[in-house]
């Protein structure tokens, strides 16, 4: 509380308490916040008018192309028709769906696309990972850009570009067999043909191709790490490996768990034109996925309702698939996609 003092002997006075602001307020407390104004619609249009007008086309396209078309799902509840059109087509309820669930050709691809996947996750999914540890470790930029160009070039290759370099490498008469022969090493072998190695070859391929693009996100994960925290656990006595434990990795886990998520999220997706280019010579039972096992039955056959149907089985189990994985990122205290305001 305040002094009474005194002064010529005039009326008390109260000083200044010293643990009090001038404002009489508690040095310890905070001040209430000022309460925040609500921007009017027209207020924010205006603020926000130009940006709004960027992102419009952009806006327009993903509407046209991306939901628009989801209104044609209706199909999957008819026998549809090209020739009678939606509006015509009889509605015959959930009889594609059971259809569809009780067919065991689809099932069969069902499980081919789980294994591919799965083969893939292991196989596949780290690799990026590694190689982008290895180019984080080259000490000279020049040398770290060529080999990061080198490995990303395949990445703009279309799938019938690199089906064919496989097939001049590895086929019955590619460079390997005709190597092998040559050498009397035997009548060598046609892994483009070979069903039992299909998973390894479709990994082989995928790797190849893909394996660039993901080095580029990681690295642009590395690249945010301060170099004061590696020279801080060199001085502590921390070698390379346990600067990459405590370092390196913790930088890039919640890349990597973003990205798991988006991956299992697409499990069911494992590369149609990639594989429907492979069909064929490597046979349906190791080959057909649901994406090639849908365009046979709509655009082939002509079931256009039952592809539909097993099109939106496809895309509820992907999204159970993304939800679920999204929720186990937040409990392991991972952003993960989105997060609750």
């Amino acid at each position: 509380m305040g002094q009474i003092v005194r002064r010529g002997g005039g009326r008390a006075a109260t000083a200044p308490d010293p643990v009090r602001d001038p404002a009489g307020t508690s040095a310890g407390s905070r001040p209430e916040p000022l309460p925040v104004r609500r921007l009017s619609v027209r207020t924010r249009l205006r603020r926000d008018g130009a940006l709004l007008v960027m992102t419009l086309p952009a806006v327009v396209l993903l509407a046209v192309f991306a939901y628009v078309p989801m209104l044609g799902n209706v199909i999957a509840w008819q026998t549809y028709s090209p020739y009678t059109g939606f509006l015509r087509s009889p509605f015959v309820g959930w009889a594609n769906f059971e259809r569809v669930l009780s067919n065991p050709l689809f099932l069969d691809a069902v499980q081919n696309t789980l294994v591919i996947t799965a083969f893939q996750l292991v196989f596949f999914f780290p690799v990026p990972i590694v190689l982008a540890l290895l180019l984080h470790s080259v000490v000279t930029p020049r040398i770290r850009t060529t080999i990061q160009s080198i490995v990303y070039l395949p990445h703009f290759f279309s799938w019938v570009l690199v089906v064919t370099i496989f097939q001049q490498i590895f086929g019955g008469a590619g460079l390997v067999n005709q190597t092998l022969r040559d050498a009397g090493l035997g009548t060598g072998f046609d892994l483009m043909t070979n069903p039992d190695t299909f998973l390894v070859l479709v990994t082989m391929q995928s790797v190849w191709k893909d394996a660039g693009w993901g080095i580029i996100i990681f690295l642009a994960a590395l690249s945010t790490v301060s170099p004061e925290l590696y020279e801080a656990a060199a001085v502590d006595g921390a070698n390379r490996w346990r600067r990459m434990w405590h370092i390196t990795l913790p930088a890039l886990r919640p890349v990597i768990v973003l990205l798991l998520i988006l991956r299992l999220g697409d499990a069911l997706t494992v590369g149609f034109e990639q594989l429907i280019l492979q069909r064929g010579a490597v046979g349906a039972d190791v080959a057909e996925v649901i994406d090639t096992y849908v365009y046979y039955q709509g655009v082939i056959y002509g079931d256009w309702g039952f592809a539909a149907a097993a099109g939106l089985v496809k895309g509820v189990v992907s999204l159970a698939l993304v939800l679920g994985a999204n929720k186990l990122a937040h409990v392991f205290g991972e952003s993960g996609v989105y997060q609750k305001a």
